[in-house]
């Protein structure tokens, strides 16, 4: 189903669990890394809104730190 591989953020770490994500048949997939399955099929403007609400700030209060 796939065309391309699965991307992790630079900012996540060489061995951190983290949200991966690829292109799939022209949609959006995200997965848990060390999980496997898929958990999210979106479209690619979706993603692209969620993107853009992130780098403006507007998830940050969900974010925790160690």
């Amino acid at each position: 189903m796939h065309n391309s591989t699965w991307q992790k953020s630079s900012y996540s770490g060489s061995n951190a669990s983290c949200v991966e994500v690829r292109t799939a048949e022209g949609a959006i997939e995200l997965r848990e890394s060390d999980e496997g399955d898929v958990i999210v099929h979106t479209t690619r403007g979706k993603f692209a809104d969620l993107l853009q609400g992130a780098k403006a700030g507007e998830f940050d209060h969900h974010a925790t730190t160690a």
